[in-house]
This record gives structure tokens, C-alpha cells and sequence, in this order.
């Protein structure tokens, strides 16, 4: 659990990045031709910005085991993994590293028990209670 909520925070961070650049239309970005899923750069931009804000958000929560946020960070990471294709011709290697990173965080949620994330702030052994 501790993993996913790293992982999306930093994931959440570097598309709230990706997104002010975007919105900013700096150089670093490709245009592809005749691509199927063409959109502005500046809307995606918001896209991203407004995505990595809600992922830090929610990695917030997983960080306090809510059950709230395990749920709501496997949809955040799927729809990463979705803009992230859809914006492959931008920015193609980043997307493909936030595609495998968000794939992570969703197998990193989806893996733990509720018995592995108890009370973080609880030092007592799980035998002993």
C-alpha cells in the first residue's frame, strides 16, 4: 500500500508538471501527423494538471490506508493510463513510463489485503492483539 501511495504521489507530481507545460506550450513537445487521437495541446494539458492534482489528493489518503482512497487511486491510475496513451504522439517515451508506472500503482492497490494496512500509527505486533 505504502508503495502505490509513493508511487502516485510521484505520478500525480509529474503530470501536474507535464500538464503546466503543456498548458504553457512549451517546446519540449512533439506534433505527430495524422494521428488518430489529435487534440490541443493546451487541453491536454489541463487534462494531466487536473488528473496529477486528484492523484496527489488521493495519495494523500492512501498514505492513511482510507478504504476511499485504495478505490479511488486504481480509477485515478487507469485514467493516467488512458491519457497517457491518448498522448502518446506528445511526449512518447514519458507516456509510455507513466503507462508502466500507473500500471504499478494498480497492481500495487489491487494486491493488498486490509489486514496489511491497518493502523500505520499501531506498533503492536498483528499476534499480539
Amino acid at each position: 500500500m505504502t508503495f502505490a501511495a509513493v508511487m502516485l504521489s510521484l505520478v500525480g507530481l509529474l503530470a501536474v508538471f507535464r500538464g503546466i507545460m503543456a498548458i504553457a506550450e512549451d517546446e519540449v513537445f512533439l506534433t505527430t501527423r495524422n494521428y488518430v487521437f489529435e487534440f490541443d495541446l493546451t487541453g491536454w494539458g489541463w487534462v494531466h494538471l487536473a488528473l496529477g492534482v486528484v492523484a496527489v489528493i488521493v495519495s494523500i489518503g492512501l498514505f492513511q490506508a482510507a478504504t476511499w482512497a485504495r478505490v479511488l487511486g486504481v480509477g485515478i491510475a487507469g485514467l493516467v493510463i488512458i491519457a497517457n496513451f491518448l498522448s502518446l504522439p506528445y511526449y512518447p517515451v514519458w507516456s509510455v513510463i507513466m503507462i508502466t508506472m500507473s500500471g504499478f500503482i494498480i497492481w500495487g492497490l489491487c494486491v493488498a489485503r486490509k489486514e496489511d494496512f491497518g493502523d500505520p500509527f499501531d506498533t503492536m505486533p498483528p499476534g499480539d492483539r
